[in-house]
């Protein structure tokens, strides 16, 4: 396996380990009060967006050429690294 592809495969269980999180925050938002309702949909729409721009970023890598790749990766890093900071800040809005 190529380190492309290695780092496709973590960005790929990064996401599904994110989709769990969402799941999880929509059954406490399912059980919840509607004040609190209201709260957990905001933060599940803040989370969806990033999720959504990840996949998308990664989608980017995946078309890439290998020698756009390696040109790409460090600002994808970065970007990655960005959302899944703005992605953990809202999980830990409500735990």
């Amino acid at each position: 396996m190529s380190q492309r592809e290695a780092h496709i495969e973590k960005l790929k269980a990064r996401l599904d380990e994110w989709n769990a999180e969402i799941h999880k925050l929509e059954a406490k938002a399912q059980a919840a009060q509607a004040d609190m309702k209201i709260q957990y949909e905001e933060q599940l729409a803040a989370m969806r967006e990033q999720r959504d721009k990840a996949r998308e970023k990664m989608h980017e890598l995946q078309d890439a050429s290998e020698d756009a790749w390696e040109h790409m990766r460090e600002g994808m890093e970065s970007a990655w690294e960005h959302m899944s900071k703005a992605f953990k800040d809202a999980m830990n809005r409500f735990r």
